[in-house]
């Protein structure tokens, strides 16, 4: 079973294929990914209507150039994945018409996939992890704690009540004038910071439910940077470290609640601990996760950081889970802006779930 895959539902354009193993795994065949960064930084963010057309301009290239990696015609595939949701409106569009054209010039079966479950789902092709397993999800625009019982079935036990994970990062950057994209440039500038030298809140710590709250920790480290501006180079390593160590306590403690509220769902302990999404690449943050597995006596996972980020194989992977199981979809389904995991649960808050 070989499936193509297509990524735009943010800024970064992707096609990739992927084949089912006789394991039971996957094998990424190819895995063309193009950034937007350079578009967007002058403007500190994603530009919706600049990423639209980034990925009408380069997305057939990145489909031929895929296909061609993986020897493969279009009508060799068995399945053509691509990314209905949720995301920004106009670049979903774009990946989800193409895959809609593949499959109707080759008769091949679509499969609409949930940008946030092949990010959820990424674990089984990095490491076969098997249900059901606990799941930090963070990026810019979600932050969530999963249950994971099986392909499309998910209990939501967390997620933020304002920003996400990856969207404090960013603001966080843009506020001490950092380059774009932010989460990594906090990251790298922590590195030569003191954690310490800032007091700043730890929101939600010690609350019975597993939500986040960050808006708060966001606003302090704009105090802080007022209060001691003029900033040197080391004022920002040291609020960025503080930040940074803020965030790591906040995920620790979020995540063991996230643990023990999974225990009691599912009255058992999960497979793996998992972390995905773009903030799965923090080094820190995937320090802090391992030491609660280690704590727990759980066995975690995070996927290579290539896999952490957007990208096409993921959309693929999602897709033969799906198809696997015989979940395709019609050719007129539509593209979603938002699309809860878990319809049982009201909306998160943030402005990708």
């Amino acid at each position: 079973m070989r499936v193509l895959g297509i990524e735009t539902t943010c800024d970064e354009t992707a096609a990739a294929v992927v084949r089912l193993t006789p394991d039971g795994g996957g094998q990424i065949l190819a895995d063309e990914v193009m950034s937007q960064i350079a578009a967007h930084a002058p403007f500190g963010g994603v530009v919706p209507e600049i990423a639209a057309r980034a990925h009408v301009e380069i997305v057939d290239m990145l489909i031929e150039r895929a296909l061609a990696k993986a020897g493969l015609g279009a009508r060799a595939l068995d399945g053509v994945a691509a990314a209905a949701g949720p995301g920004l409106i106009g670049g979903v569009l774009v990946g989800l018409m193409a895959g809609k054209g593949i499959a109707l010039a080759t008769g091949k079966p679509l499969i609409a996939v949930n940008h946030l479950e092949a990010h959820v789902l990424t674990a089984r092709l990095a490491a076969n992890v098997a249900f059901p397993y606990l799941i930090l999800l963070a990026s810019g625009g979600h932050t969530q704690i999963l249950a994971v019982k099986g392909v499309g079935d998910y209990d939501r036990l967390g997620a933020t009540l304002d920003d996400a994970i990856g969207e404090a990062f960013d603001k966080t950057a843009k506020l001490l004038g950092l380059p774009y994209p932010g989460g990594p440039a906090v990251e790298q500038a922590a590195r030569t910071g003191d954690p310490e030298r800032f007091a700043l809140p730890r929101p939600m710590m010690g609350r019975p439910n597993a939500d986040f709250s960050l808006s708060g920790l966001k606003t302090a480290v704009r105090f802080a940077a007022e209060q001691a501006a003029p900033l040197s180079l080391q004022d920002v390593a040291d609020l960025c470290a503080s930040f940074q160590a803020a965030i790591v306590d906040v995920v620790e403690d979020r995540m063991r609640v996230g643990l023990k509220r999974f225990r009691e769902r599912l009255g058992a302990a999960p497979e793996a601990v998992v972390v995905a999404g773009g903030v799965g690449a923090n080094l820190a943050i995937r320090g802090a996760l391992a030491r609660f597995c280690a704590e727990a006596g759980l066995r975690m996972v995070a996927p290579p950081l290539k896999l952490c980020t957007d990208n096409g194989a993921m959309i693929a992977w999602a897709g033969i889970e799906r198809l696997r199981l015989g979940r395709v979809d019609r050719l007129d389904v539509a593209a979603r802006p938002r699309w809860p995991l878990d319809p049982k649960t009201a909306p998160a808050l943030n402005n990708k779930a």
